[in-house]
């Protein structure tokens, strides 16, 4: 897979995991997210190196971030998306969505899914809808533990 790069209006989106600001996406996972509080620097770490990542970025500051888990031929998992609150309504979120789901990378799989509590809108303008089936879905699901 190579590292790809996206510009549009000043603002930059790439897959080039060594521009990623960790700090700061580990402070809002940490901090203001409602999916990741708890979580520990190293967890974050280890998934940002075991999944596609793309950045956001306004000049050489991180402005959004998502994580997709994929085995790049069958099934997507796009997760940890957000737009820090300066950037946002600069329709930021739909271009980060609309590059992940169009990458070259990611076409043909079977199957994308998501989780969302707040952001239905969004996902729906890429054709996510609720599951079909969700009683054939099944978890394990153990929250992080907050410090």
């Amino acid at each position: 897979m190579n590292d790809e790069a996206f510009i549009k209006k000043g603002f930059l989106i790439s897959t080039d995991k060594s521009l990623l600001n960790v700090e700061t996406i580990y402070n809002y996972l940490n901090d203001e997210s409602y999916w990741a509080q708890g979580i520990q620097r190293e967890r974050l770490e280890k998934a940002i190196a075991s999944s596609m990542c793309f950045g956001v970025y306004a000049q050489n500051e991180l402005a959004g971030f998502a994580r997709v888990v994929t085995d790049h031929a069958t099934f997507a998992y796009i997760c940890d998306v957000f737009i820090l609150s300066k950037f946002r309504k600069k329709g930021l979120s739909k271009w980060l969505i609309q590059t992940i789901v169009n990458h070259p990378d990611l076409q043909g799989l079977r199957r994308w899914s998501l989780a969302t509590a707040d952001a239905h809108g969004l996902y729906e303008h890429f054709g996510f809808t609720p599951l079909a089936k969700p009683a054939n879905w099944m978890e394990i699901f153990t929250p992080y533990k907050t410090q």
